[in-house]
C-alpha cells in the first residue's frame, strides 16, 4: 500500500496533433487546373512583353543615348540628366502646373463620382435611374479627339455657343477667346474630365452600393433615423473601404496629367499653365530628339509615383482602414 502511494501518478498522454497535409506538387496542381493556368497565359505575356521587357530601356537616363550606337555602346553619364533636370528653368513650372492640375483632379473629378453614385442610389424610379447612368457613361468611350474638338466649338470666340452664351449673360459684347488664355486653361481642363469620367466612375461605386446589407436600412430606420442620418452612417461606412482603394490608386497617378488631353488643349499662349511633365517629355523627347532627358523625366515621374501608392497605403493603415496591400 505504501509503495502504491508512492508512485507517481502517469502524466495524461499527450494529444497528437493533427497531421500535416501534404503539399500538392507544383506538376500537379499545374496539371490540375491546367485550363485555368492556360488563361492567364496571354495576359502574362502581355505585361512581361510590354511592360517589363521595355524596363530595361530605362537604363538610358543614365546615358547619353545614341541610336546608331545603342544600348551597349552609348557612354554612361550617370545622374547628369537627373541634375539638369531638377536644377533646370523648367522643372518648378513643370511641376507647380502638374500638382494644381492633380489637386483640381481630385477636388472636383474624384470626388464627383462618389456623389453621383450616392444621388442615383437615393433613386427609387428604376427608368429614371438606368437612363441617367446610361446617358452619363456615354463620355467614356468618347476619344479626347472628339472631346476637344467639341470644347473649340462650344467656347471659341467667334461661333462658340457658350462663349455667345456668357457674352449675353455679362452684357459684354468682347469676344473672349477661352481657348487661348491661361486663366481658363485649367477650368476647361477639370470640366472635360468631370464630363468625360463621372459616368464611368460610378460603375464601381454603384456596384459597392449594390452591397449594402438592406437590413442595416431597415434598422436604422426603425431608430428613427432620417434619410440624411442613413446616408451617413449606413452608406458612406459601407464604401469607405472602396473610396480608400480608389484614392490610393489615384495617388499613383498625380504626375500622371495625360498625355493627350493636355497636349491637344495646348496652345503657343497659354502653354506656360498647360505645360506638364507628360507634354514635356513629348517635346524633349520626340521633337527635339533627347531620349536620354526625356526617359529621366519618366523615370523621375515612375518613381514618384510608386512613393506616393507606398506612402498613401501606410497612410490608410494608420487611419484604421485596410489599404491595398
Amino acid at each position: 500500500m505504501a509503495t502504491d502511494l508512492a508512485t507517481p501518478p502517469t502524466a495524461a498522454p499527450k494529444a497528437k496533433k493533427p497531421k500535416r497535409a501534404d503539399k500538392v506538387p507544383l506538376g500537379t496542381a499545374v496539371l490540375r487546373y491546367r485550363w485555368l493556368y492556360l488563361m492567364l497565359l496571354p495576359g502574362l505575356a502581355y505585361f512581361v512583353i510590354f511592360k517589363y521587357l521595355p524596363m530595361y530601356g530605362v537604363t538610358i537616363a543614365f546615358q547619353d543615348y545614341l541610336p546608331f550606337l545603342g544600348y551597349s555602346g552609348s557612354p554612361w553619364v550617370g545622374f547628369k540628366h537627373f541634375e539638369q533636370l531638377f536644377s533646370g528653368p523648367d522643372f518648378t513650372r513643370l511641376l507647380a502646373n502638374t500638382l494644381i492640375l492633380a489637386a483640381l483632379h481630385i477636388l472636383f473629378v474624384f470626388t464627383a463620382p462618389v456623389i453621383v453614385a450616392l444621388m442615383l442610389n437615393e433613386l427609387r424610379v428604376n427608368i429614371l435611374k438606368r437612363s441617367i447612368q446610361s446617358l452619363i457613361y456615354i463620355p467614356h468611350f468618347l476619344s479626347w479627339t472628339i472631346v476637344a474638338a467639341l470644347t473649340y466649338v462650344l467656347f471659341a470666340a467667334d461661333f462658340g455657343v457658350i462663349a455667345a452664351w456668357m457674352r449675353d449673360l455679362l452684357g459684354d459684347t468682347t469676344k473672349i477667346d477661352y481657348m487661348a488664355q491661361e486663366q481658363w486653361f485649367r477650368e476647361i481642363v477639370i470640366m472635360q474630365q468631370l464630363w468625360k469620367m463621372t459616368g464611368w466612375g460610378t460603375i464601381i461605386y454603384l456596384a459597392a452600393l449594390a452591397g449594402v446589407d438592406p437590413n442595416l436600412y431597415e434598422a436604422a430606420r426603425m431608430d428613427g433615423a432620417s434619410r440624411f442620418r442613413q446616408l451617413w452612417h449606413v452608406t458612406l461606412p459601407a464604401i469607405r473601404p472602396t473610396v480608400v482603394v480608389m484614392a490610393i490608386l489615384a495617388s499613383g497617378n498625380l504626375l500622371d496629367s495625360g498625355f493627350e488631353q493636355i497636349w491637344l488643349m495646348t496652345t503657343s499662349l497659354n502653354r506656360e499653365v498647360a505645360e506638364v511633365f507628360d507634354t514635356y517629355v513629348y517635346y524633349a523627347g520626340v521633337q527635339n530628339g533627347n531620349f536620354s532627358y526625356s526617359t529621366a523625366v519618366g523615370l523621375f515621374k515612375g518613381v514618384a509615383g510608386v512613393i506616393l501608392i507606398f506612402g498613401s497605403n501606410w497612410l490608410a493603415k494608420r487611419m484604421g482602414q485596410r489599404g491595398l496591400f
